[in-house]
């Protein structure tokens, strides 16, 4: 297996016969070999440099009823809200004075969160802190709604895939909404000059070592800036309550996969990790991730925002948030970076 990765190191791919069995392998040898060969590979293009993103969530309304997700419009249960403009800005405020100089805007598919909405927060953002990125991640929109909040000011937008084989797509999501259309979004993003941001994750129900083989396939052919996996974490009011979630050792396996395959792509730790292992962020900093996402959302909204159990830092301040981030990166043996972190590619 070992030979595997160092083929992996040299070329940035492998067969699918290959990828299969090193992402199936149980092999320690294998597991240190890809990590350490990750992390040089991290270290190449962005040193020791680990890039904060502050993240609002915006809004835990959403139209889709995806059958994995705790803010599914089915969660009868689901205690929900929507920031304003001025929460926002003040989130934004409290984020640039704590060092931020990327701030993500994330929530469900809200109707309400209308182009002339995002617009006017855009470009105020745009206006206030013109040394910042922001970021979206605000789901599936139409080309004209994506384009003029690009005109707006939004450099980057995040929408994880979740699953690139079609039939597994279907498996996890409800008939109205489609792989297909979730792809062309991507290629909408990409053509519009986003820094385009996709992932999946590892774990999930009906979720085979194929399936996974098709999601690293795809991101091949999009060529992101930007790739976010995370293991499946159950939610107790979702179909798949009972299911088992994804496991710490494949998930790390992959990130490293990813970081072999995409030497120079913006990978977060992300807070799922986090959430099944209590190291799980910093172990996925020494695997060849360059980025984190503290949470500068209010924090009387932070468990409504529930899309999975037992998500961790909803009861921090922003700042207690990311100083506890900054000691737990710099124990890791990394720095934290006050800079934008654009991707180098």
């Amino acid at each position: 297996m070992t030979d595997i990765v160092e083929k992996l190191y040299m070329t940035g791919d492998l067969s699918d016969n290959e990828l299969k069995a090193l992402i199936e392998t149980d092999d320690e040898a294998a597991a240190k070999l890809l990590r350490e060969r990750a992390d040089e590979v991290r270290r190449k293009s962005y040193g020791k440099k680990v890039f904060l993103r502050g993240l609002i969530e915006v809004s835990s309304y959403c139209k889709n009823d995806c059958l994995y997700c705790g803010i599914r419009r089915s969660n009868k249960d689901a205690d929900r809200y929507r920031l304003s403009r001025e929460q926002i800005m003040s989130c934004a405020e409290s984020g640039y004075e704590l060092g931020f100089r990327t701030f993500v805007m994330q929530g469900g598919e809200d109707s309400a969160f209308t182009d002339d909405f995002m617009c006017g927060v855009i470009s105020e953002l745009r206006e206030k802190y013109p040394d910042c990125a922001i970021t979206l991640s605000l789901g599936e929109r139409s080309f004209e709604s994506y384009k003029r909040m690009k005109d707006a000011g939004a450099d980057r937008y995040l929408l994880r895939h979740e699953a690139a084989d079609g039939e597994l797509y279907k498996k996890l999501h409800p008939a109205e909404m489609s792989l297909e259309n979730r792809k062309n979004c991507l290629f909408q993003l990409r053509e519009l000059g986003y820094q385009v941001g996709a992932g999946f994750m590892v774990g999930a129900p009906y979720q085979t070592t194929d399936s996974l083989i098709a999601d690293l396939r795809f991101l091949q052919e999009l060529k992101p800036q930007m790739i976010g996996i995370g293991p499946f974490v159950p939610h107790h009011c979702t179909p798949f309550a009972d299911e088992n979630g994804g496991t710490l050792g494949l998930t790390l396996r992959l990130l490293g996969i990813l970081r072999l395959m995409f030497p120079k792509v913006l990978l977060p730790a992300t807070t799922a990790l986090g959430t099944i292992a209590p190291n799980g962020r910093e172990l996925g900093l020494q695997t060849g991730c360059n980025v984190v996402m503290p949470n500068l959302s209010p924090v009387n909204v932070r468990k409504k925002y529930d899309l999975y159990d037992n998500k961790i830092c909803t009861g921090e301040e922003a700042a207690e948030c990311r100083m506890c981030l900054q000691r737990r990166i710099e124990a890791a043996g990394y720095e934290v970076a006050v800079e934008r972190g654009d991707c180098v590619i």
